[in-house]
């Protein structure tokens, strides 16, 4: 007799899992995203249900902590045979219970939303998700970049905390080998901001994206731009809405929009100013 999803056992995962993750993506027709899965599960803890038929994972998701301060969900995932069945929600609230007194966010698709609101997530702002290949014109930025070297990592790190509010050092240190591109602007040898272009199936994701202000960030898209021939996605913050119009002026086109929630805290720590686009919305 077939034990019942409630009474299957939740575990954790690791990086022998990351062939099964990608599996339930593509089961949802979600792209498999494997490079992505990669850094989750090696920054973060992933969680999972195992099909007792052997058919790969009932349901999975990833909860990547920033010290004492924040934990971000993301990738939430639900075999299509096992969808509306509980079995969601049942993962959404062990997962919770490990984070214990800790605030959470996440990026909730409309789908997903419904489930995140009866938990008591509460909807904080959005995220417009762009993508399309970058075409040059108009006035270029007047702010200059370059690649980043391994001596800009510690003020890269000072930065990122300062403007994201928590020590993400677990995820910044990874960068250099995540990305295909990592970028920094700088004046008078103060480090202003910072972007990656990551490899995600054809595109090339931007983020994360920390800038000094708007200009900054057009300098840093565009100086990502020139270094690839793949089409660009990136999840910008909605209340930049110049750095957005810019984006949309240049060849990227609105996707979808993701409710940027919290659990257990008003809003996000740090300065959403120059906080422009995430890593990725799987880890806040």
């Amino acid at each position: 007799m077939q034990t019942p999803l409630s009474q299957l056992p939740i575990r954790r995962l690791t990086m022998d899992d990351l062939v099964a993750c990608a599996d339930l993506s593509e089961d949802r027709g979600w792209p498999r995203e494997e490079h992505k899965w990669g850094l989750l599960l090696a920054a973060g803890t992933g969680y999972g249900i195992d099909d007792p038929d052997g058919k790969g994972l009932v349901t999975a998701c990833v909860l990547t902590r920033y010290g004492t301060g924040l934990a971000a969900i993301g990738m939430v995932l639900v075999a299509e045979r096992h969808a509306r069945q509980g079995v969601g929600r049942r993962l959404m609230k062990h997962v919770l219970s490990e984070t214990g007194s800790l605030p959470v966010t996440l990026h909730a698709t409309p789908y997903g939303r419904p489930l995140y609101e009866e938990l008591g997530f509460a909807t904080t702002g959005r995220a417009e998700m762009v993508r399309g290949r970058f075409i040059p014109s108009g006035p270029q930025p007047g702010v200059r970049t370059r690649p980043a070297t391994a001596e800009d990592l510690s003020a890269m790190l000072r930065l990122d905390n300062e403007v994201f509010g928590l020590d993400r050092t677990h995820m910044i240190t990874r960068l250099p080998a995540f990305a295909d591109q990592l970028r920094v602007a700088e004046e008078e040898g103060v480090l202003t901001g910072y972007a990656a272009a990551w490899p995600n199936m054809d595109t090339h994701v931007v983020g994360p994206l920390i800038a000094r202000d708007t200009e900054t960030a057009k300098a840093l898209i565009a100086s990502l731009a020139e270094g690839t021939d793949r089409p660009l996605r990136t999840d910008i913050d909605v209340r930049h809405e110049e750095l957005l119009a810019w984006v949309k002026e240049r060849g990227l086109a609105s996707i979808a929009f993701n409710a940027m929630m919290t659990f257990g805290a008003e809003g996000l720590p740090g300065d959403w100013t120059r906080r422009f686009a995430p890593l990725t919305v799987a880890a806040g």
